[in-house]
Formats: structure tokens, C-alpha cells, sequence
């Protein structure tokens, strides 16, 4: 068949290689100047920055998708494990999280009695959850509800807990708040709240904590190259600067996309870009499968002002990851799930990854990404709130760490929210998909077969599974085994 792919993130990379290892005709349309989605890399002035994702969790689905191709991981970028795995900075104290796992465990004996023990019955939990997900429903089309009923899943499912949330379920093991905020803070990315995120998420605790924290040397965006080496392999024809702008059809049944004055005619078409802006802005009145109240009231995870930094001189004090929890956990996430306004005092993320890998800055220079977590849909950042969170994280950075580096940054570029609708059509600006709340998980997720169009799919993170760079990876696997199969 041939197949039309709309957008390059990490989904629609993988769909396009593993519909082409099936013996398919795949083609792909990117909006950008180049492949990646998210995933881009910016170039300036002898910096080189991640313009999107940043961690590099679950390694084995990176070397899976590889392995699915006939390659490795090794063949296409060199991949360190860092220890510690990232640093967290509280209000009186910075704690860095051993790779080590028993190191952890003493570090969690450090923040409340027995904590170490906790700790590990805690994550040999989170690894059962980890195992059944993994083994069970992440890899399930969502379809259908009763896709949940075959044994295998059923047994799976037992193990998951549900119907707890996450909050209850880490303070049920843990008294001490560093404890609990250091196990929280893959929430922050997920949406809403802990207590809105079921409990099976504790899997993401398992990833971080034992599977570890890695990087690509020269960045994320080498694994964008590695996919796009794969796809020039199978003969996958990629376009770049090609915005879909409609679609043609013929009753409920795609013939092709439209890019420019051109029609790409098109047996299958898989949509891998924002998926309210394929139902929304290219498909025709009347075939939307979802009303714009639906919309409406899904809880997206958030949205995120970053921003990228090239600094002459050290950065003593920051590790590769760095999390500054120096500010109140829940008045952050009030303002982005309750309040829907920009943070005062917010918590924030600083990626420096020259502290590893010295390709991504000019000698005797260091590379930093800021990321501040936002509510999905403030898309009136200016200039003057820009600077205004650059001078709050750097006075942070300061009183942490006597660090002075305002007098010393040579790049700076910032990426609102704002942006994320006009690089990626992103809906209300969101960074990274539906929050992965029960009732948006699975059967209740966008559909990835379109409902009135027989030859129409999806992929992506506001599909199954759901968000994050190793899911989305998946999430093209899953795309492209229901498009061979249909």
C-alpha cells in the first residue's frame, strides 16, 4: 500500500519504519525544516540544543526499535548512563539520585526511618506494574474496551492498581515530603495532579530509579538521526517544508493529501501531528470525530515556557538534570491545573548536558535548557514575561549554587508556549499530550482508527499509549500492526 504519514515526531518515525519493513510504500510530511517533531535540535553559534525532550528513560524500548531493524543503538549514537541521574534541589538542600540503587535506598534511609526499605519494596511493586504494562495493555490499539478482557491483559491488570491514585498510593510508603516529592515528580510532566494520575504510574518510578537515566552523546536529536537512517534504508521518502493543508476525498475515503497546489494520493494516510489540528484544520466539515466541547474538557498535561541558554564559563554546582523543588509543589501545579495562570514562584527544570558530552557547546562554554512547566492554553507570553522567568531562575540558580551567570550568557533563546502552536500545531500549546488520567487512558483516549474514514489512522502522544518519547515510539509500532492488519 501506499502510505502518507503527516508529521516526523518520534510516532510517525516509527510507524514509517516499521510499515516499510512490511513491505509498504511509506511517504512523510513534515511542516518543519526538518524531521523530529518535538525532537528538533537548534543550532547556534557553536551551541547545540534539545529543543524538546531531554530524558532519555526505558532504554530497552530504544534498543528494541533498533533490534526491529536489523541495527543497535551502537550503530547510530553512543549511549552513557549518568551517575548521580539527576540532582533535586529543595528549600534547605540539594540531593543528588545515585544510579545505584542501593545507594538510592540509603539516600531515602537519609529522609525518614527505614526509608531505604520502603524504597525497595515500593519499586519491586513498581517493576511488577512496570512488567505487566509493558507485557499487556500499552501495547493495545484502544479500540475497544474488550481488547482488555484476553487473559493475558486480565492477569496483567490485577497488578496495576487502577483505581488508586498516585498521591495516596506514594504517601501510603512514605511520611517524609522529600521522599514524596522526589517520587512525584514524573507527575509534573503527566498531568493533572498525583492525585489525579492512577497509581500504575509508579512505573515510571521503576524506570528512573533502577532502569536509570541516559544520554545520547551529541543529544536527543541523534536519535532522530538514527530513525531517519533507518527510514533512508527502506527507501521512505521524507519531505520537509510540506504542510498538509486538506485532504481529497471521495465519500468517507481518502484519496490523497493535499500540500500546496499538489495532491499525494494516498491508500492509507496515518496523521503523527497534533491530532485536533488533523480533525480540526484538515479534514473536512462533518467528519470530525470529536466535537470541539470534547475538546474542551479533556485534561491535556501541561504546556512548558523554555528556554536555552549558551553561558561562557562553568557551571559549578548543576549536574546534567537538575529539578528545582525549592518552591511549593502544589501552588506550582494549582496554577496549572485550577487557577490556569502563570506561576509567581514555579518550579522549574535545568537540563545542562555539556556537563556530559562537551560536542554540544563551544570550548570553555557551557549549554543549559530551562524548561518551567505551564497551564495548557496561556499563550500570551511576551518578551517582558519571558525576561521576567529568565531572571527568576537565574537569581535561583544563584542563591542555590553562587552561580553568576547573567553577566555571562552569549545565547538566548526562549520557546513559549505560544510557539508549540506554531511549530506543531499544538492544541492549546500543550507539551506533552492528555494527561494520563484513568479516564483517558486506553479505550478512552482518541481513537487511532478513524471512525468515518475508513483508510484515516493515528499515532502519537495524545493517542495510545500515550505521552513521553519511549511511548510514542511504541505508539508507531501499535499504529503501523493496525494498519497492515486492517
Amino acid at each position: 500500500m501506499n502510505i502518507s504519514v503527516i508529521g516526523s515526531g518520534f510516532a510517525s518515525l516509527s510507524a514509517a519504519a516499521y510499515l516499510s519493513k512490511l513491505g509498504h510504500q511509506v511517504s512523510i510530511f513534515e511542516k518543519n525544516d526538518q524531521p523530529g517533531g518535538r525532537a528538533r535540535m537548534m543550532q547556534k553559534d557553536g551551541f547545540v540544543f534539545d529543543m524538546g525532550p531531554s530524558w532519555y528513560w526505558m532504554p530497552e524500548v530504544f534498543e528494541q526499535f533498533f533490534n526491529d531493524h536489523g541495527e543497535n543503538v551502537s550503530d547510530h549514537y553512543e549511549l552513557v548512563r549518568l551517575d548521580p541521574s539527576y540532582q533535586v534541589v529543595f528549600d534547605d538542600e540539594v540531593v543528588s539520585v545515585p544510579a545505584n540503587f542501593e545507594q538510592t535506598m540509603e539516600l531515602f534511609d537519609t529522609f525518614e526511618k527505614n526509608g531505604g526499605k520502603k524504597l525497595k519494596k515500593f519499586i519491586d511493586d513498581a517493576e511488577s506494574k512496570y512488567h505487566a504494562a509493558m507485557q499487556g495493555a500499552v501495547m493495545l490499539p484502544g479500540l475497544n474496551p474488550l481488547e482488555l478482557l484476553k487473559p493475558k491483559i486480565v492477569k496483567s491488570a490485577t497488578k496495576l492498581t487502577l483505581t488508586k491514585s498516585f498521591s495516596k498510593y506514594v504517601r501510603k510508603s512514605f511520611t517524609s515530603s522529600k521522599a514524596v516529592r522526589l517520587l512525584e515528580f514524573p507527575i509534573l510532566f503527566l498531568g493533572p495532579t498525583p492525585k489525579n494520575i492512577p497509581a500504575m504510574y509508579s512505573m515510571l518510578n521503576y524506570a528512573d530509579l533502577k532502569l536509570g537515566t541516559w544520554y545520547p552523546m551529541g543529544g536527543m536529536g541523534k536519535i532522530i538521526d538514527g530513525m531517519v537512517s533507518v527510514l533512508n534504508k527502506y527507501g521512505v521518502d521524507i519531505n520537509l517544508n510540506s504542510t498538509v493543508t486538506g485532504v481529497d476525498m471521495r465519500g468517507n475515503h481518502l484519496d490523497g493529501i493535499i500540500v500546496g497546489d499538489k495532491v499525494y494520493n494516498s491508500d492509507i494516510v496515518l496523521g503523527g501531528a497534533d491530532y485536533h489540528h488533523i480533525e480540526s484544520a484538515i479534514l473536512p466539515k462533518g467528519f470530525q470525530q470529536y466535537s470541539d466541547k470534547y475538546w474542551d474538557t479533556r485534561e491535556l498535561a501541561p504546556s512548558a515556557l523554555l528556554i536555552y541558554l549558551g553561558v561562557e564559563g562553568s557551571t559549578d554546582g548543576l549536574l546534567h538534570h537538575n529539578l528545582f523543588f525549592d518552591a511549593p509543589f502544589e501552588d506550582h501545579l494549582k496554577t496549572i491545573n485550577e487557577t490556569i495562570e502563570w506561576p509567581e514562584n514555579p518550579l522549574f527544570y535545568v537540563c545542562n548536558p555539556s556537563k556530559t558530552d562537551k560536542s554540544v557547546a563551544p570550548d570553555g562554554h557551557e549549554n543549559l535548557f530551562v524548561l518551567i512547566p505551564t497551564a495548557p492554553g496561556l499563550l500570551d507570553s511576551n518578551d517582558e514575561l519571558n525576561e521576567k522567568y529568565l531572571e527568576i531562575v537565574l537569581d535561583r540558580i544563584k542563591k542555590r549554587f553562587n552561580l553568576d551567570l547573567a553577566s555571562r550568557i552569549r545565547v538566548k533563546e526562549f520557546f513559549t508556549p505560544k510557539r508549540f502552536v506554531e511549530d506543531y500545531n499544538a492544541f492549546k500549546g500543550n507539551a506533552y499530550g492528555l494527561a494520563n488520567t484513568l479516564r483517558q487512558t486506553h479505550y478512552f483516549k482518541p481513537r487511532m482508527k478513524h471512525n468515518k474514514i475508513d483508510n484515516l489512522y493515528y499515532t502519537g502522544q495524545l493517542t495510545v499509549p500515550g505521552p513521553g518519547v519511549p511511548p510514542s515510539i511504541l505508539s508507531g509500532e501499535i499504529a503501523a500492526e493496525l494498519i497492515n492488519n486492517r
